[in-house]
């Protein structure tokens, strides 16, 4: 029987052998990461008992675990993907923030764009995970911990500072814009118009995507919930609204490609004057923790557009490694090889 290394998909197909060698190409890739970074924080406990004070259960502290969330859990992303990343972002000055400077400089990754802001708090997302002995911990409870004060003028004229000498050596600008004020519109404006040649700019916005339209940003990833945010509806199983929410969006921000991300729907990749292609989930859908999973998709997709690429193959790569991670508890990465080897396998099982 003959062996079809083609991965198909309702409006288009793209080679999964193809896929492999852009993926190879990631190795080295110069990568600006302009974003939020945020520490994600594991509590796990044991239930022992519910307390006498109220009906609420009292969680017998096992451990403490630290990730890199945000923006700089999309660095990590680019790390493991083998790319070599230029990060500019702002911390406190507080023990998160020490712990996420010294995790990346661990990993040899440029640290010189992350600023210390005196006083201030780096945003960190604290977990509560409780569960029986020798059972899996289910999260309860979530408290954040988020700076309250606004960027200075001076902070804000070092990150352009910062984002003009670091994209002179880039193949790509990743904005990860999670609210906390790192990434803004006008930052990204102003850099790439002293900027003379082409290069990939994706976004990731949680909550103001259309607010960097025009300014420069090739492509976006948003996720379902936030499209229907955005364009006040309801997407679900209507395609012809998605349709909709996915042209609007890409006309008005002027992009080149819109990737919106569907959980166990999969994806759905815009581009001007093409067919929207539906991509079916990789994997299994039944995923056991999406935390993280739109940095793993702005990683991969970023990496496949300045590798080459084109939109639906960085696509199909960014869904496959977006696959992979929401197969891991907790904030994760997917590496080089574990993309490689999940494209290789999918490329061997795949018969005509």
């Amino acid at each position: 029987m003959k062996r079809n290394k083609k991965l198909a998909s309702p409006s288009g197909a793209v080679d999964l052998m193809s896929l492999a060698e852009i993926v190879e190409r990631f190795e080295g890739k110069r990568v600006v990461v302009l974003g939020d970074f945020v520490a994600d924080s594991f509590q796990y406990g044991d239930i022992t008992r519910v307390s006498r004070e109220a009906p609420v259960l009292i969680l017998r502290h096992r451990e403490t675990r630290i990730l890199p969330g945000g923006g700089a859990n999309a660095t990590n992303n680019f790390v493991a993907l083998g790319a070599r990343v230029m990060p500019i972002t702002v911390v406190g000055d507080d023990a998160a923030g020490d712990w996420l400077v010294e995790s990346f400089r661990e990993k040899k990754v440029d640290v010189s764009g992350i600023l210390r802001i005196k006083g201030s708090i780096t945003p960190t997302k604290t977990r509560f995970l409780a569960g029986w002995a020798h059972t899996v911990g289910q999260q309860v409870l979530r408290v954040d911990y988020e700076p309250q004060s606004q960027l200075t003028e001076s902070h804000r004229k070092r990150i352009q500072e910062l984002l003009h000498a670091k994209l002179k050596k880039a193949d790509a600008l990743a904005v990860s814009d999670y609210g906390f004020g790192a990434a803004t519109p006008e930052a990204v404006r102003r850099a790439l118009r002293q900027e003379k040649r082409a290069f990939p700019v994706s976004l990731d916005s949680r909550y103001r995507l259309t607010a960097y339209r025009r300014v420069g940003v090739t492509a976006a990833t948003p996720n379902e919930p936030e499209m229907e945010v955005l364009h006040h509806t309801t997407i679900g199983q209507n395609t012809s609204e998605l349709e909709r929410c996915g042209r609007a969006t890409l006309n008005d921000m002027k992009l080149n490609s819109l990737v919106i991300t569907r959980g166990k729907d999969g994806m759905a990749v815009f581009q001007p004057g093409e067919k929207t292609v539906h991509i079916p989930v990789h994997g299994s859908d039944q995923a056991v923790d999406v935390t993280g999973a739109g940095d793993t998709v702005l990683a991969a997709y970023t990496l496949g557009l300045a590798s080459s690429a084109s939109p639906v193959e960085a696509a199909h790569i960014a869904n496959i490694a977006g696959g992979l991670v929401v197969m891991k508890r907790g904030t994760a990465t997917v590496s080089r090889d574990e993309l490689l080897e999940a494209i290789r396998k999918a490329a061997s099982e795949t018969i005509t």
